[in-house]
């Protein structure tokens, strides 16, 4: 008989056989189909059964309803944790989640309909093709809860043209489908009217080269209009300097953006950014394991939930309270919050453990 984890976990992911196909839908679309750890535990107990199964030739991914694949990880569990054991517990699971994602056997297709945020962009972003519709709304807005963008995303964000992928990480800029592949965070856009065929010839045929047969040109993305001067304004290691490149250009809402975020959040993202540029998937993936634990931790995570998540009243008391506060000694004792008992993130070898990551980590003193 199953126990209460189980029946919670089959309840909130829908996981079935259709044909060829193996169907994982996220199911809590009263909660935007937010990632919880029993969802965590349950996608990556199906992709392992999946990849010993023969008849299982490709994988789908989606989410239920028409509101949006996921709007990330369980932020309120993290809250309620207060950076104990169990977020470093599930954070170490959600990013080997995500890296057996990356890596697996057979054909991922996720399907990135309305909105993706967050931890949403980590089980779908790395996944082989990735769909996005006229509906998608993708964002990485962790800076505005006092977090760094994680899941791998530093990665992606750092591989995208020029400075795209900061402009996205600094000011949580809401990206189109459109805006999605041009970043590199997606590959075909098929319009959402036709998603339920595509589930269907998927189901028949196995084969996630169908995908194309149904997809659209995505037309202009708006982030590439603006090209040139986002490239002229991050093209820099100082987030004050970005701020100030974007003020004399009068690009005033991004300006504003990045100044209303979390002020370590900002430094140690950009940072991240850079560092993951000439990196590997799992090289970002251990250092945002370090940061995360160390930002759950940090009073500004738990001061940017409540302004945003609880009360709601978007106003935010940051610590320290502005970019130019943020001194290295400040982020010496932000790195302190890593403990040697937290979980390695790689148990099996691939990389060493919660040490590793906290040296990893400590890098990120350097501008």
């Amino acid at each position: 008989m199953a126990g209460p984890g189980e029946l919670l976990a089959m309840t909130q992911v829908l996981i079935r056989r259709e044909g060829a196909l193996g169907r994982l839908t996220l199911n809590r679309p009263e909660a935007l189909n937010a990632l919880s750890p029993a969802m965590i535990r349950a996608l990556a107990a199906a992709l392992d059964a999946w990849e010993r199964d023969d008849e299982v030739a490709a994988v789908l991914l989606d989410g239920a309803g028409t509101r949006g694949l996921c709007a990330g990880g369980d932020v309120r569990f993290l809250y309620d944790d207060r950076g104990g054991h169990a977020s470093a517990v599930l954070l170490a699971e959600e990013y080997r989640l995500d890296a057996q994602i990356a890596h697996y056997p057979k054909p991922y297709v996720s399907v990135m309909d309305g909105l993706v945020m967050g931890g949403g962009v980590g089980i779908s972003a790395h996944g082989s093709v990735r769909v996005v519709t006229e509906r998608t709304r993708l964002a990485m807005p962790e800076v505005g809860i006092g977090n760094v963008p994680d899941v791998g995303g530093t990665h992606i964000l750092a591989h995208a043209p020029g400075e795209l992928g900061t402009h996205a990480a600094l000011t949580g800029a809401r990206l189109t489908g459109a805006d999605a592949i041009a970043c590199g965070l997606a590959d075909l856009l098929v319009p959402a009217e036709r998603l339920p065929d595509l589930a269907a010839a998927l189901g028949k045929t196995g084969d996630p080269a169908t995908v194309t047969q149904f997809a659209v040109d995505p037309g202009r993305a708006p982030l590439a209009a603006d090209r040139d001067w986002i490239d002229a304004c991050y093209a820099t290691n100082d987030a004050l300097e970005t701020v100030r490149r974007l003020r004399a250009h009068d690009h005033n809402e991004p300006a504003d953006a990045i100044e209303a975020a979390s002020p370590i959040a900002v430094v140690l993202t950009l940072r991240a950014l850079r560092d993951a540029r000439g990196g590997t998937l799992e090289q970002a993936l251990e250092r945002e394991y370090a940061l995360l634990r160390a930002c759950v931790r940090w009073p500004d995570f738990r001061e940017g939930v409540r302004a945003k998540l609880i009360d709601r009243d978007g106003a935010p008391s940051w610590d320290p309270p502005t970019l130019a506060a943020v001194t290295d000694e400040v982020i010496d004792r932000f790195l302190d919050a890593l403990r040697p008992d937290d979980p390695a993130l790689w148990p099996h070898g691939t990389g060493d453990s919660a040490v590793a990551s906290s040296t990893s980590a400590t890098s990120l003193h350097q501008p």
